[in-house]
This record gives structure tokens, C-alpha cells and sequence, in this order.
């Protein structure tokens, strides 16, 4: 009688064991793959990445990046090729954007205050104003010096080169590491430019700059960077979900990645050296 009561009481004793392991593996969070789109600018970069960092060594999650220009990135989240973006500029820059992806996509906010586009110069050069430019055509060799040709900003200078008559000159598009690349060469020689800008970048950091005066208020006036989800996201990682709808920042913080970045870091050993250093700040992206 005693063997087979220890013998009840041992079968009991494992089945008890294996339902607590099966309930205890039931119970971890499940480990997904989150598609992250990005445009290639400096200040996308960093944020991408940064939230790139947290969700994987922070979440548990795999993470997959890819860079595009603003229509693609947008029409990708909108379609559910990417779970989230932190790259969307509100309310100007990429207005039309959110226009046509608005009833398919989940607006979390801003992520960051302050941001701002406009053209810039170097302070050398005695331009203040958009309004000037058409008198110095030869000395910027007609030119404004721009980035990639999907971006938002793209868009609204050409609506300031019809706003203000600039028929000498011409938009030329490349790239943000173009732009600035242009932007260095010219100040190494103190030369004449105009190239389109926005806040924040590290150039600023970098080089004496200024933005000149927009009086029509053609390129708008503060803006901000949302994040942006697709509906699924919630229910597929709602921890994902959760940290996206706290994670904010400012300027300055963005500045910090920016710089290391620029320093020659690449951007998600940039990102984990800020995310170390900025404890209190990614905790509470988390709780």
C-alpha cells in the first residue's frame, strides 16, 4: 500500500513539474521579427537605430532595417512591409504622405519636439533671406544644393522656388551625406552656398550656420517626428507597441547620437553607447 501510494505521489509530483514548465514557456513572450523603415537622414539614422537597440537587446526581439526614400517608407508601413517608422515629419514635410496612408496606419505622436526645416547658408555670407536671393544668383552659382528627391523637404523647396521666383536657380538633389559633403567643401574655401537643412542635424554642431529667413513661410515653421505603426503591431508585439508609444526624446539627445555617428562610430554601436548612458531616459521609454 505504502509503495503505491509513493508511487501515486511520484507520478503526481512530475506531471506537476511538466505542467509548470509548459505553463512557464506558455507564459514567456513570443520573439518576432520587426521590420523597422528609415530614410537616410543623419537624424533617422540615429533614432532608428537607438529604438533598433532597445527592442532587440532590451525586448528580446529580432530587428530588421531598411533605408528608403519618404514615399516608400511611408507606402511600406501603410502596406505592412515595416511594423513602425520614427522618421515621419508632421505636419509640412510629409503632410501628403500621411494624407494618403492616414485610414491604414496608426499615428503614436511625436517622438520629438523642435524640429525644424528650412534652407541654410553659412553666417559668412551676407544673406538673411530667402527674399535676397534672386540678387546673388552668380555668387551661390545659381544653384541650392539639396538631398534625396523623394524627401518632403525636396517637395516644399520647389514650392519656394515657384513662391519666390528663383528662375536662376536650379534644385539639385542627391543625398543627405551629399548635401553636407557639398556643405564642407564650400566652407573649407569659404565659398558661396545654399543647401536645405533641417533641426536637428549635427552640422549645425559642425560648421557656423544659419537658416535664412522664409517670410511666406513656404517650408512651414516648427515641426515634429512621429511615430508611426501599422494596426497589426499592437497585437503581434504589444510590448514593441508599448515602448514605440513612450519612446520620446529631444533634440539634444538625438544631437548626442548624431555626433558619435559623424565621429565615425557605426550607428548601432552609436545607439547602444547612448542607450548605456542614458539609463533613466530608456526606462522610462519601457515602463
Amino acid at each position: 500500500m505504502k509503495k503505491r501510494q509513493k508511487l501515486f505521489t511520484g507520478i503526481a509530483s512530475f506531471l506537476v513539474l511538466v505542467f509548470a514548465a509548459f505553463a512557464f514557456q506558455s507564459c514567456e513572450p513570443e520573439t518576432e521579427r520587426i521590420e523597422l523603415g528609415y530614410v537616410l537622414w543623419d537624424s533617422e539614422i540615429a533614432s532608428t537605430h537607438v529604438v533598433a537597440a532597445v527592442i532587440e537587446d532590451r525586448l528580446g526581439h529580432e530587428v530588421n532595417l531598411t533605408s528608403v526614400d519618404a514615399g516608400p517608407m511611408w507606402m511600406g508601413v501603410a502596406r505592412g512591409d515595416f511594423d513602425a517608422i520614427v522618421a515621419a515629419w508632421l505636419p509640412v514635410t510629409h503632410e501628403a504622405y500621411l494624407e494618403e496612408t492616414q485610414d491604414r496606419i496608426v499615428n503614436l505622436g511625436p517622438n520629438l519636439n523642435g524640429a525644424k526645416l528650412g534652407w541654410v547658408v553659412p553666417s559668412y555670407v551676407p544673406v538673411n533671406s530667402i527674399e535676397e536671393l534672386p540678387e546673388y544668383a552668380d555668387e551661390f552659382d545659381g544653384k541650392i544644393t539639396g538631398i534625396d528627391p523623394g524627401a518632403g523637404l525636396m517637395a516644399a523647396s520647389e514650392r519656394v522656388m515657384e513662391e519666390y521666383e528663383l528662375d536662376d536657380f536650379q534644385l539639385v538633389s542627391g543625398s543627405d551625406a551629399a548635401m553636407t559633403a557639398e556643405l564642407r567643401r564650400a566652407i573649407d574655401r569659404e565659398e558661396w552656398i545654399v543647401v536645405t537643412g533641417w533641426t536637428p542635424h549635427w552640422k549645425f554642431a559642425a560648421f557656423d550656420l544659419k537658416y535664412l529667413e522664409d517670410p511666406k513661410k513656404t517650408l512651414g515653421e516648427e515641426e515634429h517626428i512621429a511615430t508611426i505603426v501599422t494596426p497589426e503591431l499592437e497585437g503581434k508585439a504589444p510590448d514593441v507597441y508599448g515602448f514605440l508609444d513612450n519612446f520620446y526624446w529631444t533634440p539634444d539627445e538625438m544631437a548626442e547620437v548624431m555626433v558619435l555617428i559623424e565621429d565615425g562610430m557605426e550607428p548601432i554601436d552609436a545607439a547602444r553607447q547612448w542607450i548605456s548612458e542614458n539609463p533613466e531616459r530608456v526606462n522610462s521609454w519601457l515602463q
